[in-house]
């Protein structure tokens, strides 16, 4: 194959494709890599390392610093992914003293936010003589969804549903879903959806499962994959179908959803507004008031609402994969909830009623606790076995938990000291090793910020002054 400039192999083109391809290798600084996937570890970082950063070796070292010792271990974490090169750590610390539904429990939190864990902790132990958290698992439905079009008669489609494919679909899929429906879970409904109205002869086979303690994701494709194989040799076998309605019939694609609406979990706290104490030197009453203020504001207004849920995911995320999961699919779920009424609000709700304040967080979570990394990595089997080896259930109770402490923590600040003064005393330490702040210096800012807001330019003017003074 003839090589052109910098950028682009050419396989058998015509003079105009050869001078518009030469064109873009032109203006590429790199080049295409073939293979990749099948070269060695070591050879992707020189490819790397030569292509695109100038061949120096010591970016070869940082990926080769962070490598396990343990052979066998390192290997598993190459595995988990598609040309690994590294890994890149995370902190994974812990959130102690969670009473949830009257046990007392530490959450594994891998976050890199310097304030997340520290704001569940503060939110966990203001709780704790109050009566802790409480959940309630409102249900556990996941969905997924056979997408096809059919362009004939719907009043049709519909009687033979009815009448004879749904009870198909259950026994086509019987042997898929054997395993599941002994653990007691399986398809637990399946429906016909019309949606015509949106897209010209677009239909849905919509179905709920149930899928215990995994995440389920595997189950339910494969279920829905055969249900596609069902709707399409049953209704081009059935004689009463014209045709045309025949040849109409298109199965675009069978998957899951990441929207699970009915799978949710309910987690609140709640105590007497004279309760509600606070070391800022406000009375518990305008506390509570401004804290059901800033609530209801992110209730109506998106702006608001963003930060304020990117606040709750704080903590649900950190918990989400410190056990393994999925947090784009929560992530993707929860912001999708939340704009459920056509306007994005709060996934958090605040009431004041008989001097009794009231907080509490409904999200939609579906996560496992088999299946997955949970048997496979390391700090994945710790961070379960610290939880006591949770239900699936349990698990959503626990992320929502988090969810909730974060929000509470951030909205506490929020309506008090402002949430720069407790964030920046967390963010002090990564602005001293950027300066590359020695141990005693880092001892003398905690010091110096004891009962100071920090702000990154007092903390550069600061470290500036005693060098100067050094010298």
């Amino acid at each position: 194959m003839p090589f052109v400039s910098e950028g682009i192999f050419l396989a058998q083109v015509s003079n105009a494709n050869f001078l518009s391809l030469t064109k873009i290798a032109l203006r590429m600084k790199h080049r295409p890599v073939e293979g990749f996937s099948k070269k060695s570890k070591q050879q992707k970082i020189d490819w790397l390392v030569n292509e695109y950063l100038g061949g120096d070796t010591a970016y070869t070292e940082i990926l080769r610093q962070y490598w396990n010792d343990d052979a066998a271990l390192q290997k598993l974490h190459d595995e988990f992914s598609e040309n690994t090169l590294s890994n890149f750590y995370m902190p994974y610390g812990i959130a102690p003293n969670f009473l949830i539904d009257g046990e007392l429990l530490a959450l594994p939190m891998a976050v890199e936010e310097s304030s997340v864990v520290a704001a569940a902790s503060k939110a966990a132990k203001f709780w704790l003589d109050k009566g802790g958290f409480k959940t309630t698992v409102i249900n556990e439905r996941k969905l997924g969804h056979t997408h096809f079009i059919y362009k004939g008669e719907g009043i049709k489609l519909q009687a033979f549903f009815n009448h004879h494919l749904r009870d198909k679909l259950f026994e086509d899929t019987a042997d898929i879903t054997k395993n599941m429906r002994a653990r007691g879970g399986g398809i637990l409904d399946i429906k016909l959806v019309d949606k015509t109205a949106d897209l010209e002869g677009y239909y849905q086979l919509k179905a709920s499962f149930d899928t215990r303690d995994s995440m389920g994701a595997n189950f339910i494709n494969s279920c829905l994959e055969q249900f596609g194989r069902t709707l399409v040799n049953e209704v081009t076998g059935d004689a009463s179908f014209t045709e045309d309605e025949k040849k109409s019939l298109q199965v675009v694609m069978n998957i899951l959803s990441n929207y699970t609406p009915d799978c949710i979990v309910r987690a609140e706290v709640s105590c007497k507004v004279e309760d509600l104490k606070d070391d800022s030197g406000i009375s518990p009453e305008e506390f509570a008031n401004k804290f059901k203020q800033a609530v209801t504001i992110a209730e109506i207004e998106p702006y608001r609402a963003t930060t304020h849920n990117k606040g709750i995911m704080n903590g649900v995320d950190a918990v989400v994969i410190a056990t393994g999961n999925d947090f784009r699919a929560v992530e993707a779920c929860a912001h999708t909830y939340a704009s459920r009424s056509g306007s994005y609000s709060s996934l958090t709700h605040c009431a004041i009623e008989d001097g009794v304040f009231r907080f509490w967080l409904d999200l939609p979570v579906s996560v496992g606790v088999v299946g997955g990394l949970t048997a496979l990595h390391p700090l994945v089997r710790f961070s379960l076995a610290l939880l006591g080896k949770p239900s699936a259930t349990k698990l959503m109770s626990i992320l929502a938990v988090s969810g909730l402490a974060q929000n509470f923590a951030a909205l506490r600040s929020l309506v008090t000291t402002g949430i720069q003064k407790g964030h920046m005393k967390m963010h002090l330490m990564n602005i001293l090793n950027q300066l590359g702040a020695t141990d005693d210096e880092k001892d003398y800012f905690v010091n110096y910020f004891k009962d100071k807001t920090v702000s990154h330019h007092e903390v550069i003017a600061e470290f500036n002054r005693l060098k100067k003074e050094s010298i």
